[in-house]
């Protein structure tokens, strides 16, 4: 017979994880409901062309991590490797952009992508983003940026800070690019097979390239940030202004171009203590010509995207405990086949009551006591032949130390206010 396994690149998110998970996913959604996002929720897969086009066709995620497939209609379509291009559809196709500016919504799923698995890395992973449309105003940028901060702060990250660039935009972005490429033309014979490559479909790429041989060439790159026009270099000073007003420490990373050919202008990280050492937790920037792209109207925006899975670990890595989920704290027992079918009208009606409670599936009285002390109840109900007969129950309430009868008609009003 076959053994079967979950795919590479995939995991199982065993019930010991699920706290980590539950806290880092409300506390995301607390924060963002609370900076006035809302709820978005897109198709997990779409158009290819949606993603051809906005992502770009000469990104890696194109080039070489889609999951594509063609359906029964003859349909080219791809499984998410991102959020944002699927939320702009969204934001055009919905009429968001008649709605009052700007719009801030948050969207929290899986994404796709067919990378080589490793820690923390996967081919299917959870992701948290947020966008705002339709504000130019590096006040935006300043929202999403502190937004991010604000939600690993909650989460109890220590060691916080910003790595922040500017792409420039179409005006300014093709004189840089002009110089880089010279610069590049003097060392291509020394760089990698994958940096000639990009040098010409996009050459901001190649200063995020992490080969050995390629690290002397990039730390004689002209800087971006030396080239912008005044537009750019306007709105990244007074960014980062606000930043200085608001006392977060940032680094300016002239390397910093992020994966995706949509940014114009601000792209920054949100880096985080990680064992001795600093790592990116989340990343994003401004993509000002996206909505346009595709054949949208003319709408700035600003987002990030925060790896789930990646907060996770660095929850493990910090030692931070999560909150534990609630657990039901009252379990039902029985003597015999009579009193079992009393229980389970008791179980319904204590639910119906909201009260989480759960049922010994049979044994004797003394092995459902030790099922109702492995789920760590606080109450057992023990429903007895003498004391149905008396339309009671035995209640054994653990955190009182005590044990008594109580009326059937009583023990849902007793442990409600118990409970509370």
């Amino acid at each position: 017979m076959a053994k079967f396994s979950r795919p590479t690149g995939t995991q199982d998110i065993l019930p010991e994880d699920q706290p980590y998970w539950e806290f880092v996913v409300s506390t995301m959604t607390r924060v963002a409901q609370l900076y006035g996002f809302e709820g978005l929720q897109t198709p997990i897969f779409e158009s290819t062309e949606l993603f051809a086009r906005g992502v770009g066709d000469a990104t890696d995620i194109v080039e070489k991590e889609m999951y594509t497939f063609t359906d029964k209609g003859d349909n080219s379509l791809t499984l998410r490797p991102e959020f944002t291009a699927g939320v702009v559809r969204a934001y055009i196709e919905n009429g968001m952009h008649k709605l009052p500016q700007p719009v801030k919504l948050y969207s929290i799923g899986p994404i796709f992508r067919y990378e080589r698995p490793q820690a923390g890395r996967f081919r299917q992973f959870y992701q948290f983003n947020a966008e705002i449309f339709g504000a130019q105003d590096p006040l935006a940028d300043l929202e999403t940026m502190l937004l991010a901060w604000d939600i690993y702060a909650a989460l109890g990250f220590t060691g916080l800070s910003f790595q922040l660039n500017s792409t420039g935009c179409p005006a300014c972005r093709p004189g840089y690019m002009a110089a880089l490429q010279a610069h590049y033309a003097q060392h291509h014979a020394a760089i990698c097979e994958d940096c000639q490559r990009r040098l010409d479909k996009n050459p901001l790429r190649v200063l995020d390239c992490k080969q050995a041989q390629c690290q002397p060439i990039i730390a004689g790159a002209p800087k971006i940030t030396e080239m912008l026009c005044e537009e750019c270099a306007e709105h990244f000073a007074s960014l980062r202004s606000y930043l200085d007003d608001l006392q977060k420490p940032y680094t300016l990373n002239p390397l910093l171009v992020r994966g995706l050919d949509y940014y114009t202008k601000t792209v920054f990280e949100v880096w985080a203590q990680n064992i001795g050492a600093q790592a990116a937790v989340c990343g994003g920037g401004r993509y000002d010509g996206l909505v346009s792209l595709l054949e949208g109207p003319n709408t700035p925006g600003v987002g990030f995207g925060a790896g789930i899975e990646r907060a996770v670990l660095v929850l493990k890595e910090q030692e931070i405990a999560p909150p534990p989920l609630p657990k039901p704290p009252v379990f039902i027992t029985f003597m015999d086949e009579e009193t079992r079918r009393a229980a389970v009208r008791l179980l319904v009606e204590l639910r119906a009551a909201g009260i989480g409670t759960q049922i010994a599936t049979g044994g004797s009285l003394r092995s459902q006591l030790r099922q109702a002390n492995k789920r760590d109840a606080s109450f057992v109900i023990i429903v007895g032949a003498d004391e149905l007969a008396r339309n009671e129950v035995t209640l054994k309430d653990f955190e009182a130390g005590e044990q008594k009868p109580v009326a059937l008609d009583a023990i849902s009003g007793r442990l409600k206010a118990r409970l509370s």
